[in-house]
């Protein structure tokens, strides 16, 4: 039974007492009368008067193994005149291994400290524009990073702890204490406890997991291009996406006292992560999609659907366990890559944050629960909205290859295919290379496309496409592709920015200071003209064919069956467009390449594609009735250059 069916809103009590009073003193007209309950948090208090300070929360872990506890450091900027009166206040966090070794934000902005060592210039924008309407700030540097004692251990337990302590501490049931090494506590009593978690990508990651520990006193996450099980941060069914592991990441982060302690953590981090691309028990720590159930906190989730760092897989399964677990949620999907929603679509994030963490963290009805659930981006800045998401009537229809007139160029409809096709794999090509050539026999992929479609199709939510084939060789990957064939004007999501271009000139969200501005510089999109648009993609190794936890050599020649994961998007296929499936072997630069260069043989009738539409089985039979397969063509198309060579860093300015 789900847990909640709407919102929670809720009073401050000093709120709901005087309320109380007013209606058992005043007459009914003067109760009519009393000022209507706030709608938003105003910028009423001084950002430059503001008390900055430290704390160092006590964790109750060990991970250095110096004998003590670790105490991981928390910067916070918190209004004074709050303080003055006694008025308690919840509490914005975002707990990041990234505040001294790279940086935060479009600009790499690192925390800097006055000669007190109190936080001089805070990240972001978050403390400027929200501790001026009443919110205490707090920055938390993760256990083995910056100012913090312990281990970076990439989404294990030191790394949630490290947030959760923090949560524990704001709400009375941890300790914490002035300095790093000194013995006089800190209190909390500043905070009614209510907090919410913020960040981009392993920030946001913490979020997820500090979430999904149950912690009381969480009330909300926005976790942006977050991680949702750190498995498929490294693997896709056995498939390797990285040429390295954990250890690599937390080496990056850690502080140089971490490096020189941490030595036992890095190595279970490569005993745990072995390059097979088994599931181990490392990796069940850090799935939180396993534990949704204990999630009590709502959810904000933003992410980029060409995401290629932290890809999409981290929203379908997350998204759909959340659903699975009454939590209620909040969606954004652009067509950026990894971007903070500050830098594509700035303005309406601020606001639509701001009004979250109202209703939220200040208990204030402000209408944001009864508005559509998702926004989706459909062209550069051109943004639509669903009620819920997947939106109602959303239903997966099962398509089916099938032989063309000439090899390699094949149809895509309802009907089962017959016949063999054939590909070999070419490490040294990518699915832009794929969809390039679609209409053309090349020897390293199988295409399969529809004809030109009558009336938009919009396909929403997670894909699967089972596949059965022969290999040649005893290892093999597979990767399935769907493409929009057709003429578009896209977020360029391959170049640099991922769909964004920096600009010079700067606008500012809320206060300054002399050491923390809050200008930053505007952004715009960076577009492309492409004749296809890849939609959805996922990867598998052939040897996880009888399981997705274990892989097994191939004997050449025998037939396997496996079923590849496509990632959660939501794309239209407009009018006249084409939609295309494919299926290759390694996607150069998103996956690494299998021992073999194998070739494997398609059974087209056991082969097919679930693909979620809206409208289903029928939307999909009435958007291609009537329509005759294109004839082959000679010419290549045009789309964003070949994915580059993807961050092992998930969050960190370079």
């Amino acid at each position: 039974m789900p847990k909640r069916t709407r919102f929670t809103t809720w009073r401050p009590l000093a709120t709901a007492a005087t309320a109380a009073l007013l209606a058992t003193l005043l007459t009914p007209a003067a109760a009519q009368a009393a000022p209507a309950a706030p709608r938003t948090s105003e910028p009423v208090y001084s950002y430059d008067n503001a008390i900055r300070e430290a704390v160092w929360v006590d964790t109750g872990l060990d991970g250095d193994r110096d004998g003590k506890a670790d105490r991981v450091a928390v910067d916070i900027v918190r209004p004074r005149e709050t303080a003055r009166t006694g008025r308690k206040i919840p509490v914005i966090m975002d707990a990041s291994p990234y505040y001294s070794c790279c940086g935060r934000g479009n600009e790499s902005q690192k925390k800097t400290y006055d000669p007190q060592g109190r936080v001089a210039q805070m990240p972001l924008y978050y403390d400027n524009y929200f501790v001026p309407r009443g919110y205490a700030f707090v920055g938390v540097d993760l256990a083995g990073t910056n100012r913090s004692d312990g281990c970076v251990d990439v989404g294990g337990r030191s790394d949630i702890q490290s947030a959760k302590a923090v949560v524990d501490w704001l709400n009375g049931r941890a300790k914490a204490y002035t300095s790093r090494t000194g013995s006089t506590r800190a209190q909390a009593g500043w905070t009614n406890g209510r907090t919410g978690m913020i960040g981009k990508s392993w920030d946001g990651t913490i979020a997820n997991g500090v979430a999904a520990t149950g912690v009381k006193g969480l009330k909300t996450i926005v976790p942006i291009s977050a991680i949702s099980s750190w498995y498929d941060y490294y693997f896709q069914q056995g498939a390797p996406l990285y040429d390295s592991g954990p250890e690599w990441l937390s080496d990056y982060v850690n502080s140089p006292d971490a490096r020189a302690k941490c030595e036992a953590v890095q190595q279970k981090l490569v005993d745990g992560a072995p390059r097979t691309g088994d599931w181990t028990p490392l990796w069940t720590e850090r799935d939180y999609v396993k534990a949704a159930r204990k999630v009590e906190a709502s959810v904000f989730l933003v992410h980029g659907m060409q995401d290629l760092n932290v890809r999409m897989k981290h929203v379908g399964p997350w998204w759909d366990a959340l659903a699975k677990n009454g939590v209620e949620r909040k969606i954004w999907l652009s067509q950026t890559g990894h971007v903070d929603p500050f830098d594509f679509r700035r303005a309406q994030w601020v606001e639509t944050l701001h009004r979250w963490f109202d209703h939220e963290l200040m208990g204030y009805d402000n209408g944001i629960d009864r508005e559509p659930m998702a926004d989706i981006e459909r062209a550069p800045d051109q943004w639509d909205t669903s009620r819920v998401w997947p939106p109602s009537g959303t239903r997966a229809a099962t398509l089916r290859p099938d032989r063309g007139t000439r090899a390699g160029v094949g149809t895509l409809g309802l009907h089962r295919g017959h016949g063999t096709e054939s590909f070999t794999d070419d490490p040294k090509l990518s699915e832009t290379d794929w969809a390039a050539s679609i209409d053309k026999p090349t020897p390293e992929k199988a295409g399969f496309v529809t004809g030109p479609l009558t009336r938009d199709l919009r396909l929403s939510g997670s894909s699967e496409v089972t596949v059965t084939a022969t290999p040649s060789t005893p290892t093999a990957h597979l990767s399935a592709v769907l493409v929009d064939i057709g003429p578009a004007r896209v977020r360029d999501y391959a170049d640099a920015g991922e769909g964004i271009t920096t600009r010079t000139d700067r606008t500012c969200w809320g206060a300054s200071t002399t050491g923390d501005s809050s200008c930053f510089k505007e952004t715009e999109a960076k577009t492309a003209d492409v004749d296809y648009t890849v939609v959805s993609r996922g990867w598998a190794d052939l040897g996880n064919h009888a399981s997705d936890l274990k892989g097994a050599p191939l004997t050449p020649g025998k037939r396997y069956t496996i079923t590849v994961d496509l990632a959660a998007t939501d794309h239209v296929v407009p009018e006249g467009h084409r939609l295309a499936l494919i299926v290759a072997g390694t996607d150069q630069g998103l996956i690494d390449p299998p021992a073999d260069k194998p070739k494997l043989t398609l059974d087209l009738s056991r082969t097919s594609a679930r693909v979620p539409f809206v409208g289903g089985t029928t939307a999909f039979a009435r958007a291609t009735a009537g329509t005759a397969f294109a004839t082959p063509g000679a010419a290549f198309l045009d789309g964003v250059r070949e994915p580059r060579t993807t961050h092992r860093v998930p969050g960190a300015s370079q």
